[in-house]
């Protein structure tokens, strides 16, 4: 078994945790996962990946061992995307993301043009920036944001953690090994011996207002604006997949996405659900793979 090197990148209060599976010399593929969740949920795909390529994965701001700042917009992120891989010196990346990180990946694209040499993301948070509505939030997503500051944040122990998680519906279709990394790597032990997320029920509430204002075609953005309409400026071929199990608003954040990208083609991952990697790690090497031919 391949076991991660871990290192950070960036000064201590603004630190990036990063893991690297391989040795370095191959082609580099940078994976970047999805709200809530930790660079180590990649595992099973990384550790496959590495064969062929030296595979780094980085725990978003908020998230795991990374900083933990005030500020959570979509640019935000994505700038730290092309921290870690001007950092690296990375040249044609493959970058992999899902969810929330797959728009990380997308908006990275611009920002460092000819850096990457293709994209595979997996049902990325895009809004059509030409389709926007007025107002803000409804009542139901608003619910939504605030709900996520009541999620239980700590717990007698991991295994505690991993009881309760395996029955839950959003884990109920993990394997065990990317539970159990998310639950050892997600958490942080407390003195008294307890664990606690590191991705506090207060940040992920922060992250899922912009989130959620994407789905809903409502996203302003802070001061740099909306940064959406750059998906049409993307120079790479990417390859953007959906899951059959997951929702509808996945669906039609894929359409979104698929109008804007000049280079893009599709996938259906059947009898999985929103977080694939996670459910079908197999699958989805083998659909990176084929993609990279």
């Amino acid at each position: 078994m391949i076991n991660p090197h871990r290192f950070s990148i960036g000064p201590a209060d603004a630190g990036i945790a990063m893991l690297r599976w391989g040795e370095s010399g191959k082609p580099p593929a940078l994976l970047v996962h999805g709200t809530g969740f930790v660079a180590e949920v990649w595992e099973e795909v990384a550790r496959e990946l590495a064969s062929t390529y030296t595979v780094y994965a980085l725990d978003r701001r908020g998230h795991g061992a990374s900083h933990k700042p005030d500020a959570y917009h979509f640019l935000d992120f994505a700038e730290d995307v092309s921290r870690v891989i001007d950092a690296l010196d990375l040249r044609d990346v493959y970058g992999i993301g899902h969810s929330a990180g797959a728009t990380d990946l997308l908006l990275a694209a611009k920002l460092l043009p000819g850096r990457f040499t293709r994209l595979f993301v997996m049902e990325p948070t895009v809004m059509d920036p030409r389709a926007t509505h007025s107002g803000g939030l409804d009542d139901d997503s608003m619910a939504r944001v605030h709900g996520a500051r009541r999620r239980r944040a700590e717990f007698d122990s991991a295994d505690a953690v991993f009881e309760r998680y395996r029955t839950s519906p959003t884990f109920a279709d993990w394997t065990e090994t990317s539970l159990r990394a998310y639950v050892r790597h997600g958490f942080v032990t407390l003195d008294d011996g307890r664990v606690r997320l590191c991705c506090t029920p207060e940040i992920e509430s922060a992250m899922l207002r912009p989130i959620y204002e994407a789905m809903a075609q409502v996203y302003v953005g802070d001061a740099r604006g909306n940064p959406f309409a750059s998906l049409a400026e993307i120079d790479c071929e990417v390859r953007l997949t959906t899951a059959a199990n997951s929702g509808p608003v996945y669906w039609e954040m894929a359409r979104r996405a698929v109008s804007l990208i000049p280079r893009v083609s599709t996938l259906v991952f059947e009898g999985a659900g929103h977080c694939v990697a996670q459910e079908v790690p197999a699958a989805v090497v083998k659909a990176v793979r084929e993609f990279a031919k």
